[in-house]
């Protein structure tokens, strides 16, 4: 039984303000958002190398000007070849673009909105299972991404004293962390 309430009546209708290569930006009555053009969606991999390190990168973002330290993640069907691409291959695909490492099998975990406020992205979130290291990962010719493989006992502290050196920690890794340590996948 559905008990979401019902869409508000009389939404304004939605008008386009810009368009670019990858978004663009839409209003709906005193509401501004961005929706994503090339892409259904994002993915974030929660995932353990056979030694019980969790896989994080580290990469500069040019929107808050810093270098970030995050879960594997990219984008789902953004490959022109592959616009009907499922989270779980576009998981697989960028876990070892990304890192190097490719899952036997991943696992959906849960879906949500990336910023509700602000975007009508999705982001689901996987578990990757089974690793082996198959390349050296680094992400494709347009990135420049550092892999870093932590004990999953320490990774929070890991987290924390990096965000102490300044770099922007993306908040969606401690819901992966909790991932983990609850059981999921």
């Amino acid at each position: 039984m559905n008990t979401t309430p019902p869409i508000p009546a009389g939404m304004p209708a939605v008008s386009t303000l810009f368009t670019g290569n990858w978004l663009r930006l839409q209003a709906c009555g005193h509401w501004e958002y961005a929706e994503r053009t090339r892409a259904s969606g994002a993915v974030v991999i929660v995932a353990l190398t056979p030694g019980d390190q969790v896989l994080f990168v580290e990469q500069f973002r040019v929107p808050v000007a810093q270098w970030t330290i995050e879960m594997p993640a990219g984008l789902v069907g953004d490959l022109a070849d592959a616009r009907d691409e499922s989270v779980l291959l576009a998981a697989a695909r960028e876990l070892e673009e990304e890192t190097g490492w490719r899952p036997a099998r991943v696992e959906f975990l849960h879906a949500g909105p990336s910023s509700a406020g602000m975007s009508n992205e999705i982001i689901s979130f996987v578990r990757a299972h089974e690793l082996r290291k198959v390349g050296a990962g680094g992400g494709d010719a347009t990135e420049n991404i550092r892999v870093h493989a932590v004990p999953r006992a320490q990774a929070h502290a890991w987290l924390l004293a990096q965000a102490a050196a300044g770099y922007s920690i993306d908040p969606k890794l401690f819901a992966g962390l909790w991932f983990l340590h609850h059981g999921a996948g």
